[in-house]
């Protein structure tokens, strides 16, 4: 049966393209949706400029016939502009009208109640889905983004082989392997039944299990501690795959195995890169400092200082002892960008890292990935269970879309970091706090 969507503004401020994602049913928006979206298409940020992409769509709707009597939509369905007025406020009487929320919430009502098909108010507001669900009103997250983070792909299974096949392994490098239930550069553990201390690690990719081209191989004096960090390293070294996803909990090594794979890219490989771009999120922790004195480098150092400690303890563990930041930072080779300033750019012949990728939506993601230019690589890591965006959660941030969008692709990989090795502190907290 179809189905009447009345869509709240956040849905549209989370994506735009919302308004083509609900099929062969009717989508209803409220006039205070409308009244909502002119007034933060103002602001400067990634929420105006959907503000701002949400009316233009709505606007070339308008072409096609009168929103308010319906219009129908390019991929099915129809959407209409509904005027929230008397007769929906006259049946919620004694709730506060003056809250464009409670107005929404109102003309729900009001639908509910008269029209033949059932109705569902998507919205990505907590509270206003329980005070939906106080009337009887049902309610929905915006789901079309979202991926179940339980199941999220890690990029590590395991396999058992004979143990003729894993010496064959370990001869020849490689075995054939031909299923195709594994993606493309999928990290395997190879085990005999019969005798579980044997064993070995492979990448698959071109229907074989290869042997692990990087394995202990020490990167700007840091060496993986782990299996997952092996095989992160054995994605960050290797130019052909372009994109590389990491996640991982606090402490997991995600952040500076990808600043040193970067160190390595750039400054040892034959100039295979000509610098390496580092980018992240402005997103605060707790309440915002405010205004920042100083230019554009003054500004986001303090928002890039998890990247200039993981900096500064290689150049001074790994470069030379007592060294400085400045050796690296001085010669051009590193850039450090605010997220803001990254639409428009074309980024060639670069090794790109996106740290703390959590807190981005799947449609910024999109707009990264859309910058990267010929003979560039792309690393985003984050953990998805440290959200400070107020709109995202596990399954909803761009950096876990990503991860299973693009797990099919030849040139992309993924691991998830398991073991956390910054210390015991951070290891304790992260797995009981």
């Amino acid at each position: 049966m179809k189905k009447t969507y009345i869509l709240d503004t956040n849905v549209l401020l989370h994506d735009p393209e919302s308004l083509f994602s609900f099929e062969e049913n009717s989508i209803v928006l409220p006039l205070s949706v409308i009244e909502e979206l002119d007034r933060i298409k103002r602001r400067g940020d990634d929420i105006g400029r959907n503000a701002r992409d949400a009316s233009r769509k709505l606007d070339d709707l308008r072409l096609l016939g009168r929103l308010s009597e319906g219009v129908e939509l390019p991929r099915g369905g129809s959407i209409r502009i509904e005027f929230n007025g008397n007769k929906a406020y006259e049946l919620l009487e004694g709730i506060d009208l003056n809250n464009v929320d409670n107005r929404i919430l109102a003309l729900a009502y009001f639908l509910t109640a008269n029209e033949n098909n059932p109705v569902v108010l998507v919205t990505k507001d907590l509270n206003l889905r329980i005070k939906a669900d106080v009337l009887g009103i049902a309610t929905e997250d915006f789901y079309s983004d979202k991926v179940d983070y339980s199941k999220l792909y890690n990029g590590v299974c395991e396999l058992y082989f004979s143990e003729q096949e894993i010496d064959r392994f370990y001869q020849d490098g490689f075995l054939n392997f031909n299923q195709n239930y594994l993606h493309p550069h999928q990290f395997c553990i190879l085990k005999v039944r019969e005798n579980p201390s044997m064993s070995a690690l492979a990448r698959h990719h071109g229907q074989k299990l290869n042997r692990l081209f990087y394995e202990g191989k020490t990167v700007y004096g840091i060496k993986s501690l782990n299996k997952e960090q092996k095989f992160a390293l054995d994605l960050l070294l290797d130019d052909q795959v372009r994109i590389v996803t990491l996640v991982g909990k606090a402490g997991t090594g995600k952040t500076i195995l990808a600043l040193a794979a970067g160190l390595e890219k750039v400054y040892e490989d034959d100039g295979k890169y000509n610098r390496m771009l580092i980018t992240r999120p402005i997103v605060p922790l707790g309440n915002d400092l405010g205004y920042l004195p100083g230019d554009k480098e003054d500004k986001i150092r303090p928002w890039m200082q998890p990247i200039y400690d993981n900096l500064e303890y290689l150049c001074n563990d790994h470069l030379h002892h007592n060294g400085s930041i400045d050796y690296l930072m001085n010669n051009g080779k590193i850039d450090l960008e605010a997220l803001t300033y990254i639409r428009g750019r074309s980024i060639p012949r670069q090794f790109i890292i996106c740290d703390e990728s959590q807190n981005l939506t799947p449609h910024v993601i999109k707009t990264i990935l859309t910058r990267v230019g010929k003979g560039s690589k792309i690393v985003f890591t984050g953990d998805p269970e440290q959200i400070d965006h107020p709109y995202l959660d596990a399954s909803s941030n761009g950096l876990s879309y990503l991860v299973e969008r693009i797990k099919e692709e030849s040139i992309s990989g993924h691991i998830t970091l398991v073991k956390g090795e910054r210390s015991d502190v951070a290891e304790l907290g992260a797995r009981l706090l």
